[in-house]
Parts: structure tokens; sequence; C-alpha cells
């Protein structure tokens, strides 16, 4: 137990520098926790947010822009569909299902989605399909009524019997308010999909709502699809985006999800980089911190030599002090980890519906912390060597 004793009796001895350096030991190891895990799940969660459906028809333009559109509501439609291209793809004998949708409207900035019933009854996921909050109903496709997310009910406040104006656009603007006045008749329930963050409303209430042009009333923005067989897709995409040069098909939804996370990669590298910088320089602080106190440590280490302590037992304190440190800030790196995966996953979850779980377990959460133990232990190596070092009979002579 000699060992053990002395590593605490010099931790609680230098107690400040002792908490300064395992709290920087362990924002290292929560950022770096972070970085890892927000992208792990984010890639994951963004994949098994494809809403169900393999294909996304509309407007000539980016794939990546249609599906941001029409699955995630985060980007602009890149135009419009006419009603003959949305009869010709629903009534093609390679599609199971082809569910329209409009955009163009908002309320207080949360995305109004005009579409059709048959979309509720689509498996978002296998096995799930949407359903109602008890007390609610499904909107009448020929009624001013809506169905809400349960984020943007939560967020808006809004419930079965309440009624609103949609705003002009996707951007909230308080001049751009509708005339049109829409019922509240349905709370989805929490899904864990952009689907949450979306009032819907009928296809038809966006297309004939007052401000909208009128020639456009039967168009629609995007087309979500599902094939009959993957073969299918392969044609598809022949005929419209290499035959064709007026609609655009993104199919895969899967594969264009991926290059979005292509196409950021570079900001996982920089918040990576960060992340591994922060630990080499906590690595540093703890060889810092203790080199800087050896010269008062020389007596002590000489008494422990005259008592019988050899030198690799001294090496071996100084190097568990070192690592004791870095295990501290490891274990601490947990707390700054929790706190910031919550505070990034309710950023996410509020721009994009898109849930980030914190129990979600990881071999990145046991090898970061062990690894800023490791590192730890590395930074007390050099002020070890200096301590194995220490003349014994010069230090034990009394300063006078």
């Amino acid at each position: 137990m000699t060992l053990p004793l002395i590593v605490y009796r010099s931790l609680r001895q230098h107690a400040l520098s002792t908490l300064v350096t395992a709290t920087s030991i362990a924002l290292a190891c929560g950022l770096l926790m972070t970085v890892w895990m927000v992208k792990f799940q984010s890639q994951r969660a963004f994949a098994d947010s494809t809403t169900g459906f393999d294909a996304v028809l509309g407007a000539r333009g980016s794939k990546l822009q249609l599906v941001l559109n029409a699955v995630f509501h985060l980007e602009a439609s890149p135009g419009n569909l006419g009603p003959a291209d949305f009869e010709a793809i629903r009534r093609h004998p390679a599609v199971r299902v082809a569910i329209p949708i409009a955009v163009g409207d908002n309320y207080e900035g949360w995305r109004i989605v005009g579409t059709v019933p048959q979309l509720f009854t689509v498996e978002y996921r296998k096995g799930q399909t949407y359903s109602i909050a008890e007390g609610g109903k499904q909107f009448d496709p020929a009624q001013r009524e809506a169905v809400i997310g349960s984020l943007a009910s939560e967020r808006l406040g809004l419930k079965v019997g309440d009624t609103f104006r949609p705003y002009h656009g996707l951007n909230f603007d308080p001049k751009a308010q509708h005339e049109e006045v829409y019922t509240i008749t349905g709370v989805l329930n929490p899904t864990n999909t952009p689907a949450d963050r979306v009032i819907w409303i009928p296809l038809q209430g966006v297309q004939t709502m007052g401000g909208h042009d009128p020639k456009m009333a039967g168009d629609v923005s995007a087309v979500l699809i599902q094939f009959r067989a993957p073969t299918a897709g392969m044609m598809l995409d022949v005929m419209y985006n290499k035959q064709g040069n007026r609609l655009t098909l993104a199919y895969p939804i899967g594969a264009v999800v991926a290059d979005l996370f292509n196409k950021i990669g570079w900001m996982d590298k920089v918040l990576a980089l960060v992340a591994y910088l922060v630990a080499v320089v906590a690595a540093g602080s703890v060889l810092a911190s203790i080199y800087a106190s050896m010269h008062a440590r020389r007596r002590d280490i000489a008494i422990l030599r005259a008592l019988g302590a050899r030198r690799r037992t001294v090496f071996g304190a100084i190097v568990a002090e070192a690592a004791a440190i870095g295990g501290l800030g490891a274990i601490a790196g947990y707390a700054v980890y929790a706190g910031l995966f919550l505070l990034v996953s309710g950023v996410i979850r509020a721009q994009t519906g898109v849930v980030l779980e914190l129990g979600t377990m990881h071999p990145v959460l046991w090898a970061a912390p062990l690894g800023m133990a490791a590192l730890g232990a590395l930074g007390g190596v050099v002020p070890a060597l200096k301590a194995y070092r220490t003349p014994v009979a010069e230090n034990l002579i009394p300063a006078s």
C-alpha cells in the first residue's frame, strides 16, 4: 500500500494544481467523446430518417436539395412539378406509392407542408407508421384542418382544437400572414424524425391558399416514392436523370444523405483535431504541473530513498500520480460529455427533428477515457525521470 499512499498524499498536497490539470483533461476527453458520438449518431439517425421512401421526384436541380426539402424539411424547393408529371409517376407500374407534398408556408418559423392522408399510412420505419395522439384525428383533405408534429406542438403550444393562420414563405415574416384559418385536429405521436417539427395540412390547402399563384394550383413541390423493386429505381434514374432534362429523381435517398455527410466531413475532422490538440495540451499541463513541483519534492524524494525506496519505486510513484490525474480528468470527462452532448443534440432536434440518444454506447466512450489516462501517465514520464535521478545525499542536508 506504500505506492498508493504516496500518490494519494501527493495529490492532496498539490490539490489546486491537480484540480486545474484534471479539469483540462476532462474538457479534452468530453469534447472528444462528443465529437465522435454526434458524428456517429447523426449519420445513423439521418440514414434512418428517410421516412420509409426510396426516392424523391422534383424539379430539375440538386438531388441533395430535393431530399433536404422533401424529407428533412430544411431546404427550399428547387421548383414545382405539374399535375401531368405527378400523374405520370403515380400511375407508373414500377411505383407502389407516390405521395405529393407542397411547401411554401410557415407558422412562426415552423414549416407547413401540404400532403394527402395516405402519407400517414406509410411505414416511416420498418413496422412503424404514424399515429395520432389520443383525442385527435386525421385532417379532412377537403377542410382547413391540420395535424401537427409532436415537437412543433410542444414548442408552439398548439393542441387539438386550436386555430392558426399560416404565413407566406419558409421564413417567418409577421407582415405576410394569410387570411385562411386552420384548426388543429390531431397531434402526431413522437416519431424522432423530421415529421415531428412539421405542421401538416391538406395538399389543396397549400395549392389554393390566398396569395399563391392560381396558375400553379395543381402543382406540387415534390413526390415521395416507394418502388415495387430496387430495379425500378435504376430504370427511373436513367429515364429522369440521364435521358430527361426537366425533372430530377433523387435515388436512393440513403446515398444522397451519405453524400451530405461527405460534404461536411471536414467539419468533423476539424472538431476532432481541436479535441486532439486540447488532449495534447492537457497532457502537457500534467507534465508542467508535476515537473514544476519537483524542486519542492527533492527532499521528500531523498527521504524516501534513504528509508529504502528504490529508484523505480520513486519513478513509478510519479508516473502513477500523473496517471491518477489523467484518470480523474477522464472520469470527470463523462460529465463534460453529457453536458455538451445534450446541448448539441437539443440544437439538432430543434433544427431537424432528428433525436440523438445520450445512452447510446460506442467504443469511443471507453477508449477515450483510457487514452486520456494513458496520455496523463505519459506526461508524467519526464518529471519521473527527474525524480529517478535525484541525488540522495545532497538533498538530505538541511537547508540553512
